[in-house]
Order: structure tokens, then C-alpha cells, then sequence
């Protein structure tokens, strides 16, 4: 679903773009007016690598030739970490990275430094997929897509008197992220090619971190079908489970009738 833009206003106009494996898609908002937006999927051809699939993208997409006042990339992946950011240090960050997740060739490794959970996100991007989004976007900002979870949730988090399970449902893959009143505990994406290794993940993580049955909550963000299924079946061993409701999220704006727009995206505007 799509609200018809001024794209001669485009400069007063912040473009996030969102790259998966799964799909790409973007999002044209007004910062100051929250009812001009725009939003827009693209399909991809696994057979292809990820550049070749940006460039197709980039060339086919009449709307990303106009100027924005700021361009976000987000890299849907699980390809990243994180740390403290008092550990952190950017002569250091290729090698911490590369402690934590398997070396792949022709890539650069990027950092978002997050300033609600004092943490540092390291991810990584192809090289060529890079040097074409940032020749078309000069200035762009590159996130990881856990990211603006973070931060969003970090303060989410903060309200009530109980830890928080926070869990983004993707195609074939969860974002896990669990907070004790803003203290991040645990963040990790786990792969899940059926419903049932989404239910075990999340009771397992539920059981390995300590929560309380009965007092702690568990919120699910994402596929909205596969909620449907999942929570009631959750709901059996977890007292607190709600599903999280993009227009609570954005207070009625035009924003919330698109109801399939990524959480983590709908994260990044939020924290914006």
C-alpha cells in the first residue's frame, strides 16, 4: 500500500532502503509530517549475487533517482555483533568481527555505535553492493537492521518493572533481543525454516536467560500470519505475550496502514 508522494518536495523527504536476501524494499517519509509516506517492495533473483541485484534495483526504481534530505541503508543479515561500547575501538573492529563470525571475501565491515543501550553494532557488506549504494546515495547512512531494533526497544523496555523478550519474525530467520528494564541482555538471529523452530528458540531462549513464566513479558514483532499461530501456542507456557501493534507504535499516523512495512524499519523511523 502506497500514499501518493510530491516527489518534488524530495528534498525534504528521508529514503530508507532495506536490503534482505528475501527482498528488498523501501520507505519515503516526511520527518516533520508523518502523513507523507511512501513504501514500495522489490523482488530478488537468488540466482544472482547481491550486487547484481542492487544494481538491477537501483536502475529499475524511477523513485530513487530524486534527491533526499537523508538516505538510510539498512542490511537485513546475520552477519554482525555486538559489544560494549567501552571495549570498543575502530583499529580493533575487523578482528572482533571476525572472532564472532566466519571470514567471507570481498566485503567491508561497518559499525553503528548505539547510544540508548551503550553498545556497538559490527556488521559487514559486500564490497560492490557498497560502492554502488553509496555512488547513487553520497552521504547515505549503513545500518545493520538489528540495529534500530536496539535502540528502539532499549527504551521500550524501560517501562514496567519486568524483563522483556523482544522478537522480530522475518521470512526464514527471528531477531531475538531481551532487556531487563533497558539493560540489554541478549541479542542474537537465529535461522527458522518452520514455525515450530521459531516456538523452540524462543521458549529455549526464554528458559536459558531466566525469565519468569508467570511476571516477565514476551513481544512479537513481524509476519503477521505467523503471529496468529505462534502466540496462542506460546501463550500455553508464557503468561505475557502480546503482539506488537505498528499503529500503537506511531500514535495513529497515515504510517500505520501499512501494515506490512519491516519492523526494523518502522524502528528506524521511530528512533528518527
Amino acid at each position: 500500500m502506497t500514499k501518493d508522494l510530491d516527489f518534488n518536495k524530495s528534498e525534504q523527504y528521508t529514503l530508507s532502503i532495506r536490503l534482505s536476501t528475501d527482498g528488498f524494499s523501501f520507505s519515503i517519509y516526511n520527518p516533520i509530517d508523518g502523513n507523507d509516506f511512501y513504501h514500495r517492495t522489490f523482488p530478488v533473483n537468488t540466482q544472482r549475487s547481491m550486487a547484481a541485484n542492487v544494481k538491477a534495483f537501483l536502475a529499475a526504481t524511477e523513485e530513487l533517482k530524486h534527491k533526499f534530505k537523508q538516505t538510510n541503508i539498512l542490511i537485513h543479515s546475520p552477519r554482525y555483533t555486538i559489544i560494549p561500547l567501552e571495549f570498543f575501538e575502530d583499529d580493533s573492529m575487523e578482528s572482533i568481527f571476525y572472532q564472532n563470525v566466519r571470514e567471507k571475501k570481498n566485503e567491508i565491515i561497518l559499525c553503528n555505535i548505539l547510544s540508548n543501550s551503550s553498545s556497538v553494532v559490527i556488521f559487514s557488506l559486500d564490497k560492490l553492493t557498497h560502492v554502488f549504494l553509496s555512488e547513487q546515495f553520497p552521504g547515505a547512512r549503513f545500518f545493520s537492521s538489528i540495529s534500530p531494533q536496539i535502540e528502539h526497544l532499549t527504551i521500550k523496555s524501560k517501562l514496567g518493572n519486568c524483563k522483556k523478550l523482544y522478537t522480530n519474525i522475518h521470512h526464514d530467520s527471528i531477531d531475538v533481543t531481551a532487556l531487563d528494564k533497558g539493560r540489554l541482555l541478549l541479542v542474537n538471529t537465529y535461522p527458522t525454516p518452520s514455525k515450530n523452530d521459531i516456538e523452540y528458540f524462543i521458549l529455549n531462549i526464554w528458559q536459558q536467560a531466566g525469565f519468569d513464566q508467570q511476571r516477565d513479558e514476551l513481544h512479537i514483532a513481524g509476519a503477521t500470519e505467523t503471529k496468529k499461530i505462534i502466540i496462542p501456542e506460546l501463550r500455553k507456557y508464557i503468561s505475557h505475550v502480546y503482539s506488537i501493534n505498528p499503529q500503537a507504535e506511531f500514535n495513529d499516523s497515515s504510517t500505520t496502514e501499512i501494515e506490512n512495512i519491516p519492523f526494523d524499519v518502522q524502528s528506524l523511523i521511530l528512533c528518527e
